[in-house]
């Protein structure tokens, strides 16, 4: 099945270290959403990126289709919220992806 590279792209630039509190409740919706699909395989990873130029987020996920990826993501709080994300989807022909692991621990790094 085909996998895609998915940059969420915040609203502005500046998103990741000053959203307002309704903002991080989208957030935590975008994340309860996702976060089911990270435990039965379909998203393989995912996590906001701390660019200096402006954070986002990425996620590798599988799909049947990129039709499919995107009816997924429509449904996604963050795009439903009408707040100005957009994804960004990128077919991958090829990925290597190691053996399954038990789910990890959400963890913050502070860069």
């Amino acid at each position: 099945m085909p996998h895609f590279l998915c940059k969420l792209k915040p609203p502005r630039a500046t998103f990741l270290t000053d959203m307002t509190p309704e903002e991080a409740l989208v957030m935590r919706g975008h994340r309860e959403y996702w976060m089911p699909r990270v435990e039965i395989g379909v998203v393989v990873a995912m996590g906001p990126v701390a660019d200096p130029s402006g954070g986002y987020g990425i996620a590798i996920i599988e799909a049947p289709s990129l039709a499919a990826l995107e009816a997924m993501q429509a449904s996604d709080p963050t795009i439903a919220s009408g707040r100005g994300f957009a994804y960004e989807n990128l077919l991958m022909p090829m990925i290597a992806v190691r053996p399954s692991m038990p789910l990890a621990p959400i963890h913050s790094v502070t860069p």
